[in-house]
């Protein structure tokens, strides 16, 4: 069996071994899941572009990649709870204009980043936005690491000049 698309007879022997071995090794079954989900999901559709000798070895190192990945897109993009905010730090709830000015800022925000040239646009969303770290964006690109860095200065500099009315500072 080299050709992962052959899986779908022993798909569900995989799947409960790949979910078992990786829950038990991340601790998080939903996590788990989800990459186990994913790779067989790949390997399935012949998204996987190899021809591994053995598949199910590879299976595993696919998972172990894909949480690896989840990983570290989770620690790129720290979140922290509404409520774990100072209040200063809160938006006003209360304030019957706030829902206006997050209007405009969104409206202005949408507009600076039209004002971008597409893959200076790109970059910034990926980055910012969905996590993606340059190396990542490079790849996707076809650009390299230094010219991601390049863009990300530009859209940085003109979003800054362009929002500047909304700063508090």
């Amino acid at each position: 069996m080299s050709d992962l698309r052959t899986l779908p007879g022993d798909w569900l022997q995989y799947y409960q071994e790949l979910l078992r071995t990786w829950t038990r090794r991340t601790g998080s079954r939903q996590d788990a899941e989800d990459a186990t989900h994913d790779v067989l999901a790949m390997a399935l559709e012949g998204k996987l572009k190899t021809s591994p000798v053995h598949p199910k070895g590879f299976l595993h190192r696919c998972v172990r990649n894909r949480l690896t990945d989840q990983h570290r897109r989770g620690n790129i993009l720290d979140t922290l709870p509404l409520h774990h905010l100072h209040e200063d730090d809160q938006p006003a709830v209360d304030d019957p204009d706030s829902h206006i000015r997050h209007t405009q800022l969104l409206d202005s925000l949408t507009e600076a980043l039209a004002e971008l040239p597409l893959k200076c646009r790109q970059v910034f969303i990926w980055q910012k936005l969905e996590g993606y770290s340059q190396e990542e964006i490079a790849k996707r690109l076809d650009i390299s690491v230094n010219m991601v860095q390049k863009y990300m200065i530009r859209a940085l500099h003109h979003l800054r000049d362009r929002l500047q009315d909304y700063s508090p500072y």
